[in-house]
């Protein structure tokens, strides 16, 4: 009888995955909490969150019991003429907890198309109000998702490369990381002469993919600031940052200024089930309001606002909101906090860098790129001591389920302090 890495191995081509070269895949049967048990029998201590998603632990009582009860009860419902309790009380609840000026919730399946909704919002409302704008503004580095539009949006990279021809065209600002602020206000400033600007999307204080890059606040607000003069629609990319990644709930808390719309996914549903969320103000969603059908925001999934999937995330927000959530978040990022000091200076760290629950380590070991060899030493290094890291190349980074105990942080910091001697003994 195959194993299942044999079996998948056969008839699976599995994402970002170089599938000649890459080993077999580690067959996974059950998950609790922060752990995740392997076919042969090993056990793994999830440090990403499965993708960032994860954010109560795997396979949680309380999620998979309010999913029981609600596949019972309706599982599917087309949404175009239709409603149901689970949509209309998630709404509800995530408007309470979003910027005071995001009133309306449109539904969709994941991040990406949270992303194409934002952005196809943005440029039919101008439309809709009969102005022309087009363009769009993003930082060079960033990264929104794997659909067109928001690759668009995206950094040019060598993931984009096959598909530039089909990209729209960006403007695309420096990252303001410490030490660029003036420039990319600089930069940004003279992009706003142009009188076509439609929209500028952004990750608030924190690109994931780039690296675990992170900037400050008041310089966000100040572009904020700048494009809100503008009129030119601005749209937070909270899809990672979204529930408490940063230390609070999501990252525009940080700002005075808010976005004009957000989109979120990951860990919306705890990491359980597919589902995106776009936010926007009154006036966004006005502009769509006419007796003419043209103006009508013609966007849509099959399966939208699924009950299921708006169950899990009514489950997931329960949890959230709690107190033992809240105080998870608030210990795990001390605990980051606490082991980034005893490292940063280390030799071989460049850079060593927390926002909230995410600690990022650039080691000094080539170029900076995702595409460093370092990459799948330190990957394996990680798995063979029971720790599951994705390095963006030369960067490790600590990311994991609210639920992980300082004894599993423990073992994580132990894994990445062997790194650390395991680059200065090469």
């Amino acid at each position: 009888m195959k194993n299942l890495a044999t079996r998948d191995h056969d008839i699976i081509w599995h994402p970002y995955t170089q599938m000649q070269t890459a080993a077999l895949p580690i067959g996974i049967v059950r998950g609790e909490g922060s752990l995740l048990y392997a076919e042969d029998g090993a056990v793994y201590l999830d440090a990403v969150s499965s993708w960032w998603v994860n954010i109560h632990g795997h396979s949680h009582p309380y999620i998979a019991e309010k999913v029981a009860a609600q596949i019972k009860e309706l599982d599917h419902v087309i949404f175009a003429g239709f409603t149901h309790q689970p949509a209309v009380e998630l709404a509800e609840k995530l408007l309470l907890l979003l910027p005071q000026n995001q009133k309306r919730i449109f539904y969709s399946d994941n991040g990406s198309t949270a992303v194409e909704v934002a952005l196809k919002m943005s440029i039919q409302f101008w439309e809709n109000t009969g102005t022309a704008k087009r363009r769009i503004i993003a930082f060079r580095d960033s990264y929104h998702g794997d659909t067109f539009g928001a690759m668009s949006v995206s950094s040019r990279s060598a993931f984009t490369q096959p598909f530039v021809q089909y990209l729209f065209e960006v403007d695309f600002l420096d990252v303001p990381v410490p030490g660029k602020e003036e420039l990319v206000l600089a930069q940004l400033e003279v992009i706003l002469k142009k009188d076509d600007v439609a929209a500028f999307i952004f990750e608030p204080l924190l690109l994931g993919t780039a690296g675990m890059v992170m900037y400050e606040p008041a310089v966000l607000d100040k572009l904020l600031e700048m494009c809100q003069q503008h009129q030119v629609i601005t749209i937070a990319d909270e899809v990672m940052t979204g529930f408490g990644r940063t230390g609070k709930n999501f990252a525009t808390e940080f700002l005075k200024n808010q976005p004009d719309i957000m989109c979120f996914s990951k860990g919306l549903t705890g990491g359980v089930m597919a589902l995106g969320v776009t936010s926007c103000t009154a006036a966004i969603y006005e502009a769509f309001l006419s007796d003419s059908p043209a103006k009508t925001f013609f966007h849509g999934h099959s399966f939208t606002a699924n009950p299921i999937a708006c169950a899990t995330a009514l489950a997931s927000l329960d949890l959230f909101v709690a107190a033992t959530c809240q105080q998870n978040i608030q210990r795990i990022s001390q605990q980051h906090e606490h082991f980034r000091t005893q490292i940063a200076h280390h030799s071989v760290i460049k850079e060593c860098r927390q926002l909230g629950t995410v600690l990022a380590l650039e080691f000094n070991a080539g170029e900076t790129s995702y595409f460093n060899n370092i990459r799948q030493k330190l990957y394996q290094f990680a798995l063979d001591n029971q720790v599951i890291l994705r390095p963006l190349g030369n960067i490790i980074y600590v990311m994991p389920p609210y639920c992980t105990t300082n004894e599993q942080l423990a073992q994580i910091y132990q894994v990445i302090s062997g790194m650390l001697t395991l680059i200065a003994e090469n």
